[in-house]
């Protein structure tokens, strides 16, 4: 199943860029599936601005993002994995997600016995 959060994250974005905000993505730097350069993370996170004007070739996919982008005048490709992602938001009115420090998995739905079968006939005569 597509995890809901890579929605929130599409949703939120496009409505940033559709109404001329630019948004931005706060990651966990610390988190696996994560690249992005060498002394960028404060308190381990990282907030990057995606806005089209700030990166190219932006993909959003089930696994994550990547793009390339410049910081300090050098190219970079950058890559995140959606559960290092904490929250999105347009940086003009912080409007945007949050999302939990910790990602909860949906419970198992517990198995169903199987139904026992009826006695006797099921149809009734109706007179």
């Amino acid at each position: 199943m597509t995890p809901l959060k890579l929605y929130l994250v599409r949703a939120v974005y496009d409505w940033a860029v559709e109404n001329g905000l630019t948004p931005h993505i706060i990651v966990d730097a610390g988190a696996p599936g994560v690249r992005v350069p060498a002394g960028v993370a404060q308190d381990g996170r990282v907030v990057l601005n995606v806005s089209p004007r700030a990166v190219q070739g932006l993909v959003l996919d089930e696994q994550g993002f990547a793009f390339s982008a410049r910081f300090g005048g050098q190219p970079f490709g950058v890559e995140c994995a959606l559960g290092a992602v904490r929250a999105i938001y347009a940086r003009e009115n912080g409007q945007g997600v949050a999302f939990p420090e910790v990602e909860e998995t949906p419970p198992e739905p517990e198995p169903q016995p199987p139904p026992t079968p009826r006695k006797g006939p099921v149809l009734k005569r109706i007179k």
